[in-house]
């Protein structure tokens, strides 16, 4: 069980901000003491590059960095030459585009992903669609704006090269039915690129066992430094694909008339990497590790659901995911822009979200503008979810004086 009090005494924001009601953290997570020592420790007493080095602090520096690859492997089961280390996940789910879509896509083709998607998820493919004359279809959502595998089928044909999908959308907290819908994909040969900034940190991941091709999530919505993201690929995928940055350390020979890549991962990592970063995101692998992903589930999906009863029952808010069952609330004051009343809970010291968080599409098929969104993590408690309900309570009464 989780003891909030406990955790937040890891993160020294709390200390400086007592009455910090942190509701953002499927925006970014809050960064542990912990993980940012060891960053501090690195950059202090080493602080040097890494893999080119021949004297002793490099040499340290790059088992460090490579801990921390076997670190997050070990994180989503997945072989050590299969995780590339990327500025973030938009990077990661860009490469996969730009990398195997540019070489692959056909016109013709067919593209599936949905109305959930993050921009990083949907934009690069449109991207590849539109040069390679390829087709984008859309998954049809059900009566809850949710994606099932009966839907999937009805846009999966012969023709579907790729399919792009969320884990878990970043507005409505959905868990897509992604290891039927992996299945399917295969069936047809078809290649399956996840976006899992989402999930990863929230709940056990294990790319053997989903046999997903290609998984993307970042390091700072999982306690980790900003500017670190992972490409997960299969070895076998990332050895044909082309890399799509060059210059430094990705080399292998270079020649006045042709030049050769090193192996995956490190073809796709180019130049001076994010050294600290990446130290710090294996760092915060052995941070949830020691709380448990489990338990961090498990939590932040009890004070959703109660966040999400209590707001129901207030006239004037409107919940749009009661259905979901993770941390993540979609939600508006009637009638009110959320920009507006996002005021109201930040005059509260209540952090939230509000717009279209980079999902136009979804917000779009809302019919609305965009929305608020509270987003629950471990470091967060059931005082927290009545410093937002009474802020919700607030907002109604303010915004309805007009």
């Amino acid at each position: 069980m989780i003891d909030t009090n406990k955790i937040r005494k890891m993160f020294r924001v709390y200390e400086n901000n007592p009455n910090l009601v942190y509701l953002d953290s499927a925006a970014s997570a809050l960064k542990p003491d912990f993980v940012n020592q060891k960053v501090y420790e690195f950059n202090s007493f080493n602080g040097v590059n890494v893999h080119r080095g021949v004297y002793e602090l490099s040499y340290e520096a790059t088992n460090m960095y490579e801990d921390a690859r076997q670190k997050v492997a070990n994180f989503i089961n997945s072989p050590f030459d299969s995780v590339v280390f990327t500025r973030g996940a938009s990077d990661a789910l860009n490469l996969v585009a730009l990398s195997y879509g540019m070489q692959n896509i056909k016109p013709g083709d067919e593209i599936v992903t949905s109305l959930l998607e993050h921009h990083s998820s949907h934009m690069p493919w449109f991207n590849v669609a539109k040069k390679k004359g390829a087709i984008i279809k859309y998954i049809p959502l059900d009566e809850n704006n949710m994606i099932t595998v009966e839907n999937f089928k009805s846009v999966l044909t012969d023709k579907t090269k790729v399919v792009a999908i969320t884990y878990v959308s970043n507005v409505m907290g959905y868990v897509s039915p992604i290891k039927e819908i992996i299945r399917l994909a295969h069936k047809k040969n078809a290649i399956v690129s996840l976006d899992a900034a989402q999930a990863v940190p929230h709940m056990k991941i294990d790319v053997k066992d989903l046999d997903c091709d290609f998984l993307s999530f970042s390091g700072h919505k999982m306690c980790a430094p900003f500017g670190v993201g992972v490409l997960y690929g299969k070895k076998e995928l990332l050895d044909i694909m082309e890399p799509v940055e060059f210059g430094g350390d990705m080399a292998d020979t270079v020649m006045m008339d042709n030049q050769t890549y090193k192996d995956a991962p490190y073809k796709f990592e180019t130049g001076t990497p994010m050294v600290s970063e990446v130290i710090g995101l294996g760092y915060a692998c052995d941070f949830l590790n020691s709380i448990g992903i489990e338990e961090i589930e498990r939590h932040e999906n009890m004070l959703a659901l109660e966040a999400k009863r209590r707001l129901s029952q207030i006239k004037g808010v409107t919940v749009y995911n009661m259905k979901a069952t993770t941390g993540v609330i979609a939600f508006n004051i009637d009638g009110v822009h959320p920009h507006d009343a996002a005021s109201v809970f930040d005059k509260n010291n209540v952090c939230i979200r509000a717009g279209h968080h980079c999902a136009q599409l979804i917000t779009r098929h809302l019919g609305v503008l965009g929305t608020l969104r509270a987003s629950f993590y471990m470091y967060n408690d059931l005082k927290d979810v009545d410093r937002l309900v009474e802020s919700a309570k607030e907002a109604v009464e303010f915004f309805g004086q007009f």
